[in-house]
């Protein structure tokens, strides 16, 4: 019985010991990218989500999901923490729903589902590398960015418009300001990225630019 015991004991360490390894595996990926959860996140979040889960077996036996199923909410208050808005757009999705994938890994883990979890963090890691060329590729191609132009006068308006049509940019305006010296007006252009680099040369160098910025 105690040998029994003893070799279920060694099996848990095994898959901590695990949980840890792929844990650092994800996280490894995050802090080559530099983003706001790093190496210390991705482990601690694999490794928890394992022990709660080996924890939630062993002291749950009528109700073993119970505590199993808070793991999700907490990793969910714990995602939310990493997503903040950026200047265009909200930033730190990706990292927030991987984290929430690191607890599935950890919970595969100790249920003791090995080789699901070896699959889910090659799946993890295959996602967040590869399909960044693919993710690069129609981002180069459609390029979605806000302008903020200041002309002299209400006839600077046709003047942009004629501007973003020569670089075969699309354009809506999402807001305008009127001053008595300059209009302000918010532009929302799309198109390659080559012809916003082409666009922003040629307002540098264009004197009814007063200024912009994106």
């Amino acid at each position: 019985m105690d040998f029994l015991k003893d070799h279920s004991i060694q099996n848990e360490l095994l898959l901590i010991f695990f949980s840890v390894l792929l844990g650092l595996c994800i996280g490894a990926e995050r802090e080559y990218r530099n983003k706001s959860a790093g190496l210390r996140t991705f482990i601690l979040v694999c490794f928890g989500s394992c022990l709660f889960t080996i924890l939630s077996i062993k002291i749950g036996v009528k109700d073993p999901d119970r505590l199993a199923a808070n793991i999700i909410t907490g990793i969910g208050f714990l995602g939310a923490g990493v997503i903040f808005k950026g200047d265009n757009k909200i930033d730190g999705i990706t990292t927030a729903t991987t984290i929430w994938a690191t607890a599935s890994i950890g919970m595969a883990l100790g249920s003791g589902y090995v080789y699901l979890s070896l699959l889910g963090t090659v799946l993890i890691l295959l996602i967040l590398s590869s399909l960044t060329y693919f993710q690069n590729f129609i981002d180069s191609n459609h390029k979605i960015r806000e302008y903020k132009i200041v002309v002299s006068n209400k006839e600077g308006l046709q003047y942009c418009e004629n501007l973003f049509k020569e670089n075969n940019l699309k354009f809506i305006i999402i807001r305008q300001q009127f001053s008595s010296e300059n209009l302000v007006t918010t532009w929302r252009l799309t198109g390659k990225n080559r012809c916003h680099d082409i666009l922003i040369k040629v307002m540098m160098s264009d004197q009814k630019i007063n200024s912009f910025a994106f």
